[in-house]
């Protein structure tokens, strides 16, 4: 049972997802194994787990208790109010339990909106008391720290907590002690229980602490003579800190909210999320809708969704769903293939509609994740066309054009009705026309690839006045004495100038050399980054261009010794991942130099956050982020990413300031606002996304009172979104006139109070836990107190221009004429990747490719191999002769290296290896000393045996002539003669493969000619035998001609080319590799030949 204020609960929550609901049971099991307090807390354990599959006499034996105790029983499935809805059966026993469980398990129940089916209930223990020994405690995090909310009077009438307990508020990094508890909580609890609550509560609230608790309230707690009882418990905690908390919570199943089902494929994407760097979700609403959507960004997700419901959509759609993080072609693909699955199960009599949209990306290579949805397209173009599904289309960002131009040509080839958009289209003008609701254009074809980097082809020669360009250039004056100090707004006056210098942390070449080039087109005298910070290598320098020349940036181990040896450095900006973030931000605060730092990461746990900020405003520290790209000052700076890729810097005219300054939490969506206001004002003068976590940094009214105090800045646009209530005081701001430039604000997230049910969204932060955190609550306080607010984000564009148009006619704003900026030239990797130039490749490969999700063996999949238990005789012919070989081939090719593997200590091969290994060389060392034995008079007559025989056969001569004509010209049979075995005392090894190679090989023609010679030989020594070199030589060559894989002609090349010697080397490494670890073992020392065992023959001494 959830307090009131948190009784309207819409949870949009982020990538790794913040604070997440857990089920009752998980909650206790949390409690009753952690918890530390005095207090004698009963019923420890004491519940058990029933479903519709549940074996009751199993469930009795497990729990002893159920069969001695009266019960309670409950559904467990975040279902709120539970004893107002006739939810919890009371002092039952086992079979009343049953009977009781019988009208309810597996039958469908409204809750609110939501209808669903109660799958999952907890029995425990009934506890009888009195109403006053009920009480109510709660505690839930908020920015400033945790509030801990306490009722003398609990239960299921417990009312309007909010209003009605008693509270206090622990900051951030306090602790809560047992007098704080009994002087402002316990004032009216009778005396005889103060000592027990006290000390309860202090215990849960180092619990909530210690286990990344963002919400638990127990209502009712109940405390008797014997001591405390939790009856009922809902809580959430902050799933981002499951690498700190694994050890204590194990493996947490979050259960879905009530009224939606969890579906296998939710799970799957889910699963593919947390083994990826980038972010990828997916929600089903309604599988049977017809508009589904698959959107890239967190922030454009949720844009999205509110266009489709705004315009009529929401009983239609299917699904929510994001991508965003740069993930690969073969993540998107797994990805669409999912969506398009899913969508393509069931038929809608009107046909269905897939909306594939999104922001301009800040660096996801939109062509690399459009190939993805592309082949899983193709894969579905049959599905597709007979569920009649037409598909809309609108991207922007790197590669943006090449990413169209594919989705383009996969609906000709296809069939399939695709419409293509680009950034010259608003956002979410695709929602209306694939809803109906506006006409699709025709489209003029698009540039076939982002080349624009030298210069800017926008047709307007509009810029800002060179009186506000000329602030930006000008250093900063000696009155302006407090760039350290954070002013009123929370933030320090001037953020950026010309000469503001950074530094990186984290190896992030790609985002230091946009900065770089935005550098360059603003015409800074210099690079804003000043050096990187990469504890993981020593100091070194990291090569970057400017412009076109080549320079050296400075890279340290220790951000120590980057600070001393860059003192103008005052912002940070760290690309440490989110489980190191806090520590590298907690150091660099340490250092008064720094005045911002920009933290990019996604999916710290929210209490770490909440000690930087703490930390951050004792220090006069400005924080922007975490989970953000960053902000831009065009014409000064820019954070990383932000801006995305320089022809999107040059489209958007963030080389030079305008004069709207935004603000918003998203990093896809801000980067969409810099299109939206080039394209209907004088540009951008500076913008801020501060991230989309619970609690950024910085906030909306820190950098909107900063934008009020910026002269050069004439008008503010505010994203906001569901979550929090900081855009109450922006309506406060106005209405004070605190706020007294016009500001254009929209609230995404108005679908939130349209579904039926709680929908994880693509921020952490946007969590609406009261009717005014809602979306819609909020845009209507900004309008009533005078912003101006779009009646949906698609007029957003239409409301800035006019805005911006009153302006200018009223003067306030005066367009100045454009000035192009500075050429700069496209990198190298990059054009070849748009496919704007062609190099020949240093390198070709035809027999593996590791560059996939998955490894490659010749054309076959890693798991492929697997699965059909092709062994190491089938990986060796696919990657030395690109061949799938038959069963038998590769047995043949196992036996050979099981026969050739070693053959004592005493050859030469394994001699060097054993004399190099016992001194003292390395693994690699010795066996590369044996191997180098190899060659004709050992272990290297296989190539050698199968030209000489191969030769003879092929040419006709009989094997009486080869032997007389190989003495003739004095030269050796290669694979015929043994120093030990003869025909007498055979080779083992040899007659193990002929028995073999005999039963299963189709044909041995060069086999038995080689057997015919070995006669002959034989008859003259008994050791010219055909040796066990000279066997696997003519067996593969058998092979190769007769297993059907080969024409005769590749068969002759792979033993020209050597493939055969290869296998006595691959088969002797393990018996070398063994030797080296059998001396090693042994301990052997260093090898001395001894005196006895040389002849030393020197000349006679000569004198003179």
């Amino acid at each position: 049972i959830f307090m009131a204020m948190f009784s309207f609960s819409l949870v949009l929550s982020s990538a790794a997802m913040s604070a997440k609901a857990i089920s009752e049971q998980t909650g206790k099991e949390f409690l009753y194994k952690h918890v530390c307090t005095s207090a004698a807390v009963q019923n420890r354990f004491r519940y058990a787990s029933v479903t519709a599959e549940t074996d009751w006499d199993r469930l009795a034996q497990d729990h002893p208790w159920l069969l001695t105790e009266r019960l309670v029983v409950k559904p467990d499935q975040l279902i709120k109010r539970r004893g107002k809805l006739g939810l919890v059966g009371i002092n039952l026993d086992l079979e009343g339990v049953r009977e009781w469980l019988s009208g309810h398990l597996m039958r469908e129940t409204t809750v609110g909106k939501a209808k669903g089916v109660l799958k999952n209930f907890l029995i425990e223990p009934f506890v009888p008391h009195t109403q006053e020994e009920e009480f109510y405690v709660c505690i839930y995090a908020t920015r400033e720290g945790d509030h801990v909310l306490f009722h003398h009077e609990g239960g299921v009438e417990v009312g309007d907590v909010d209003a009605k307990a008693q509270r206090l508020m622990v900051a951030v990094d306090e602790k809560l002690s047992e007098d704080q508890v009994t002087e402002q909580l316990l004032t009216q609890v009778p005396d005889d229980k103060k000592e027990v609550l006290a000390s309860f509560i202090v215990g849960l609230f180092n619990l909530y602490e210690d286990l990344y608790f963002t919400y638990l309230e127990i209502n009712p707690l109940v405390v008797t003579q014997d001591g405390v009882y939790v009856l009922d418990m809902a809580a959430k905690i902050d799933a981002t800190a499951d690498y700190i908390c694994k050890a204590k919570w194990g493996d947490v199943e979050f259960p879905p909210p009530f009224g939606r089902e969890a579906y296998p494929e939710e799970a799957y994407i889910a699963d593919l999320d947390a083994k990826s760097g980038a972010s990828l979700k997916l929600t089903l609403l309604n599988p049977r809708g017809r508009i589904w959507t698959m959107v890239a960004g967190g922030g454009a997700s949720v844009v999205y969704s509110d266009t489709i419901c705004d315009l009529g959509g929401v009983d239609e759609l299917a699904n929510y769903g994001e991508y965003s993080g740069a993930p690969s072609e073969q993540q998107t693909y797994d990805y669409a293939k999912t969506i398009l699955s899913l969508m393509t199960r069931e038929k809608h009599s009107q046909g269905k509609v897939l909306i594939i949209g999104g922001s301009i990306a800040n660096f996801t290579n939109v062509a690399a994740t459009f190939k993805g949805i592309v082949r899983a397209i193709k894969d579905y173009q049959g599905p597709l066309k007979e569920h009649e599904v037409t598909i809309f289309v609108r991207r922007g960002g790197p590669n943006y054009q090449e990413g169209l131009r594919v989705m383009g040509e996969v609906g000709k080839t296809t069939g399939i009705p695709i419409h293509v958009f680009g950034t010259e289209t608003h956002m979410t003008a695709i929602v209306g026309m694939a809803l109906g609701h506006r006409p699709i254009p025709n489209q003029p074809p698009m540039d076939a690839h982002t080349a624009n980097f030298l210069l800017n082809a926008s047709n307007s020669a509009m810029t800002p006045a060179t009186t506000r360009t000329a602030s930006f250039s000008e250093p900063r004056t000696s009155n302006d004495v407090t760039p350290a100090k954070k002013s009123k707004a929370g933030l320090p006056a001037a953020s950026y100038q010309k000469q503001t210098k950074a530094m990186v942390w984290g190896m992030q070449t790609r985002a230091v050399q946009g900065m770089l080039d935005f550098d360059y087109v603003c015409s800074r005298d210099g690079p804003s980054v000043a050096a990187m910070v990469y504890p993981f290598t020593g100091d070194h320098k990291q090569k970057f261009y400017w412009g076109h020349k080549e320079i050296l940036l400075p890279v340290y181990k220790n951000m120590a010794d980057a600070m001393k040896k860059h003192p103008e450095v005052d912002v940070l900006i760290s690309f440490a991942s989110l489980r190191s973030a806090f520590d590298s931000t907690v150091e660099a605060m340490q250092y008064p130099q720094i005045h911002t730092i920009a933290i990019i990461a996604e999916g710290i746990p929210e209490a770490q956050t909440r000690k930087m900020i703490k930390m951050a405003d004792e220090k006069g520290v400005t924080i922007i982020g975490p989970a953000t790209v960053g902000g831009i000052k065009p014409g000064c700076f820019k954070i990383g990413n932000t801006g995305g890729m320089l022809d999107n810097i040059l489209a958007s005219k963030l080389y030079r300031p305008g004069s709207v300054a935004y603000v918003s939490r998203s990093g896809g969506m801000s980067n969409e606002l810099n299109n939206i206001i080039s394209r209907t004002t004088d540009g951008v003068y500076e913008g801020v996304a501060i991230g989309g976590d619970r609690y950024p940094g910085s906030t909306f009214m820190d950098h909107v009172l900063r934008y009020q105090d910026t002269p050069g800045i004439q008008m503010i646009v505010v994203l906001g979104e569901i979550g929090g209530t900081e855009e109450y005081k922006i309506c406060q701001g106005i209405r004070e006139g605190r706020i007294t430039k016009p500001v254009v604000c929209w609230c995404i997230g108005t679908c939130a109070t349209m579904f039926t049910s709680e929908v994880q969204f693509g921020h952490a932060g946007a969590c609406a836990n009261q009717a005014s955190e809602t979306a819609v609550a909020k845009n209507q306080a900004l309008r009533d107190a005078g912003a101006y607010v779009p009646k949906s984000f698609d007029e957003l564009g239409d409301v800035i221009k006019t805005v911006y148009d009153e302006l200018v006619a009223n003067g306030t704003i005066i367009p100045a004429q454009e000035v192009p900026p500075p050429t700069v030239p496209m990198d190298y990797s990059w054009a070849r990747e748009l496919g704007l130039i062609r190099k020949p490749a240093s390198f070709m490969t035809s027999i593996c490719d590791e560059r996939g999700q998955e490894l490659i063996y010749a054309g076959m999949p890693i798991t492929e191999v697997f699965k059909e238990e092709m062994g190491l005789g089938g990986v060796l012919g696919l990657l030395w002769f690109q061949r799938r070989l038959p069963r038998y081939a590769c047995q043949f090719i196992e036996m050979c290296l099981m026969v050739t593997a070693d053959h004592g200590p005493a050859v030469s091969g394994a001699h060097n290896t054993i004399v190099c290994a016992r001194a003292g060389k390395d693994l690699i060392s010795s066996l590369t000393s044996g191997l180098l034995t190899i060659g004709d008079r050992f272990g290297g007559a296989l190539d050698a045996a199968a030209k000489q025989f191969s030769k003879a056969f092929d040419s006709g001569m009989l094997p009486m002539e080869f032997v007389n004509k190989m003495k003739k010209d004095g030269k050796l049979i290669m694979g015929i003669g043994h120093r030990v075995k003869s025909i007498n005392n055979p080779d083992m090894r040899v007659q193990i493969l002929k028995d073999f190679v005999k039963q299963h090989f189709p044909s041995t023609q060069l086999l038995d000619y080689a057997l015919d010679v070995e006669k002959i030989t034989t008859s003259k020594k008994p050791n010219l035998i055909l040796n066990v070199d000279g066997f696997i030589g003519v067996a593969f060559v058998d092979l190769l001609r007769t297993c059907g894989g080969f024409t005769r002609d590749e068969a002759d090349e792979f033993v020209e080319i050597g493939a055969l010697n290869g296998i006595f080397v691959l088969g002797r490494s393990m018996g070398f590799i063994g030797h080296y670890l059998d001396q090693k073992r042994l301990k052997q020392g260093l090898y001395r030949h001894p005196w006895d065992d040389i002849s030393y023959v020197l000349p006679e001494h000569m004198s003179m």
